[in-house]
């Protein structure tokens, strides 16, 4: 596993392993502990995606188990909407996370979405980094304006930045701006979440065959190589295996230009300037995972 070196000089691995829509917590627990014997040792998750404490336990039972120490896995979770309305909420929000995993600390805590009054909320979040209860702050969802003001009015800046990234949406004016001040780039829905045939695409596929890999291992790999944390998910043990298998290969400049191309602007979460796409936040999204 290879790894990046945030801003405060904390460690990330850069894959992980996504919860997101893993709320039935025996699978939840099962496909964590899975994929901690498999290798990865970032696991992601969020007050939203309900299932801490299956994650907690899977991580428990793994350090149990011997597999892994816990200094060496890297836990996230992020303070939902509803816990950033003042700075003693979101505070509070990650003690409550830190009790549903069961451990003495977290290593990444993240505000979910910059909504409510998410100034505050970041306050909370650093209180908890001054106290080492969290080892490193950051944000997801934090589009480029959004992210600069944040930036320049706050103690410390954001470790991490966790936002859609895929070949479809792959959102340059803002990894430039997370450049600027010096942010690492996380990707979630790596995959596009299954879409626009993303599995079959003939170029990506054919990308692979040089190298005897999917075109899902292609577009992790891809992200590896522009320096972007990846954290794809699935509860199969064959695709959390698959997905780990991303060190062996290297792609070509070609290549990597040919899936540079594929950027349609196309994205999966809402979008800020549409503002009938505002509540989303307010309903569940069922994804569906590709077979």
């Amino acid at each position: 596993m290879d790894y990046i070196t945030l801003n405060n000089g904390t460690k990330m691995p850069l894959e992980g392993f996504g919860v997101f829509q893993v709320p039935d917590a025996a699978v939840c627990e099962q496909a964590v502990y899975d994929a901690i014997k498999t290798g990865y040792r970032l696991i992601d998750t969020a007050q939203a995606y309900m299932n801490e404490e299956a994650v907690g336990k899977a991580v428990n039972r793994a350090n149990a188990d011997g597999i892994v120490k816990r200094e060496e896995l890297f836990v996230t979770t992020k303070v939902w909407v509803s816990n950033m309305k003042t700075e003693d909420s979101a505070y509070e929000s990650v003690k409550t996370s830190l009790a549903k995993l069961g451990l003495d600390y977290i290593d990444l805590i993240l505000l979910h979405q910059p909504m409510g009054d998410y100034f505050a909320a970041y306050r909370g979040i650093t209180r908890a980094y001054k106290e080492g209860i969290v080892k490193a702050i950051g944000v997801s969802n934090f589009y480029p304006a959004i992210l600069a003001n944040l930036c320049e009015n706050v103690e410390i800046i954001p470790a991490v930045n966790q936002v859609e990234l895929h070949p479809f949406f792959q959102q340059e004016n803002a990894l430039a701006t997370m450049k600027e001040y010096g942010i690492a780039p996380q990707a979630w829905g790596p995959l596009a979440e299954g879409k626009h045939g993303i599995f079959t695409d003939p170029e990506l596929t054919a990308i692979g065959e040089k190298s005897g890999k999917s075109a899902a291992q292609v577009v992790l790999r891809w992200h590896l190589q522009r320096g972007l944390v990846v954290i794809p998910k699935s509860s199969r043990p064959e695709r959390i295996l698959s997905n780990s298998q991303l060190y062996d290969f290297d792609m070509s400049q070609g290549d990597l230009e040919i899936i540079g191309d594929m950027d349609n602007g196309e994205r999966r979460n809402y979008d800020p300037d549409k503002i009938d796409e505002r509540p989303w936040y307010l309903e569940p999204r069922i994804v569906e995972e590709p077979a």
